[in-house]
This record gives structure tokens, sequence and C-alpha cells, in this order.
């Protein structure tokens, strides 16, 4: 097929999508994906759409409603993908999620990073990359595990906290202090501030679970050995714990017994991510 020439003002006939230049040339954003670069375009451009609709919220800012899907048929591609895309774009902060739950799809508020306050909003991320928000849970110098002696090395693996004071701390003060720290639970709080309740909820029923004498804790109908499910556990990172909120965003019938619904995709989440 021979395509034809632009002639005078004819490329002026498309319709385009507007990527700010300053995320090519800005120094800061030299570590943002060119596809989540393009996505933020793509997301800017949804944003007129809302301000013809009326999309405001309270404090008069617009929101618009953009789900995995819609990420997955704009790039096609697949949803592992698309959900990194929206991550790599929250971190940066340059979109900022706002949870409804009940299965209803998040607001999506696409930020403004021309602003003045940019420079702080910058600041913060790179101390918080600094902390540590990094998955490890993908680390490719970590061998896995086939699924034959799966259950063997996560027995065999050693459980850092007896029921005896440590350093003045008991088993319980020991593994909130561990989760708080793995889970990243101060950033998460930030990023999903609609989900506190939640997020102390998961953090809970962690160390209820990883503090239990039972030999077997029963999950999704199955009763798995507790040393497995701790072993499990003690994996989490903050990666993981956005897969379960995802989880429970998705969900559209009702939870009748919270604490034994997360059960299910907090031991499922280091194998299927």
């Amino acid at each position: 097929m021979t395509l034809d020439y632009f002639y005078g003002q004819t490329g002026e006939l498309f319709s385009f999508y507007r990527i700010p230049k300053a995320l090519f040339q800005e120094q800061r954003f030299q570590s943002l994906s060119t596809d989540a670069k393009t996505l933020y375009g793509i997301l800017l451009d949804r944003m007129s759409l809302s301000v013809k609709n009326g999309w405001l919220d309270k404090q008069n800012r617009v929101f618009i409603i953009f789900t995995i899907e819609d990420v997955k048929r704009a790039l096609c591609c697949a949803d592992n993908k698309a959900t990194k895309l929206l991550r790599e774009l929250e971190e940066f902060g340059l979109i900022e999620r706002k949870r409804r739950g009940q299965g209803k799809p998040s607001l999506v508020y696409v930020k403004n990073f021309s602003a003045d306050s940019s420079k702080a909003r910058f600041q913060n991320r790179e101390n918080h990359e600094s902390g540590g928000f990094k998955s490890t849970s993908q680390d490719p110098a970590k061998p896995r595990c086939n699924k034959t002696d799966k259950n063997n090395t996560e027995m065999n693996e050693t459980y850092p906290f007896n029921s005896e004071e440590t350093d003045g701390m008991s088993q319980r003060e020991q593994l909130e202090e561990y989760f708080s720290q793995s889970l990243e639970v101060e950033l998460l709080l930030r990023l999903y501030p609609d989900d506190e309740d939640t997020l102390y909820q998961i953090v809970n029923l962690l160390v209820d679970t990883c503090a239990t004498n039972r030999k077997t804790l029963r999950i999704a109908g199955d009763d798995k050995p507790a040393e497995v499910v701790r072993s499990r556990f003690m994996k989490l990172n903050a990666d993981h714990i956005r897969f379960v909120l995802k989880c429970l965003a998705e969900n559209s019938s009702p939870i009748r017994n919270m604490k034994q619904y997360l059960l299910a995709p907090l031991y499922n989440a280091p194998t299927t991510m």
C-alpha cells in the first residue's frame, strides 16, 4: 500500500493525543516509561470529556473514570501491563486514584505537574524511592521453587518471631512493626487514603494469623499448614497489598466475612503476581 503525502495544512485533519513535552525533556521524568507517558496523554484527552460532562468533586476538582479495561483497549496491552502503567503514573504523582469499593470503578484525578507544588511532590517521591518502595517479588536473581517442593521449602524457612519478649517487645508488637515496614504501610496510606480501614484490617489479620498457635488454617475452603501460611504472609510487600486492594475494588458480590475473604488473596498474592 502506497500512502499519500501531506500537503499544506492537511496534517491538521487528524485528531491527536497531547503528551506534554516536559515528560520527555525534564530530568525528573527520564525514568518514566514511554508507554506511561503515552497513557498520561490519553488520560489528559479524557479530561476534556469530563469537563463537558461536569464531572467535578466537592472541591471542584475534575476527575475521570478510566478502568484497567479502558487502558487495555487504548494501548492494546494485557492486564498486568495496564496495572503496571497506572501504578507507574501514581508513583510519579501524575495521577491519583480514589477507590470507591462495592465494585464501582475508581475515580482518577490527572495531576497538573506544571504547578509549583509539583517540585515538592517530586522531592517526596525521591524520598520514597530512597526509603525503598521497590518490589522484590520479581527479582530475577531469586530462583522460583517448583510446585513439588514449594510447601517443604516454605515450611523449612525460619520464622523470626517467637512468643517470648525480645528487646522489651511482645511477639505481636514485633509482628506489627515488621508488617508496617515490609508493607510500607505509611506510603500505602498516602496512596490509598480511602482504604485506611481496610489497610489496618489487613495488617491486624496478618499479625493475628502469624501469631496463632493453631496447626492448620482454613484458606478458601482448604486447610493449610499454619507454617506455610505464615511463610507466605512474611513474603508480602506493598505491591501484593495493592493486588489485594484491586481484588476488593473489582469484587461485585457482597462480602459476608471480610477476614475470610482477605485471607485468600493475601495467601495467593506471592504466587499470583
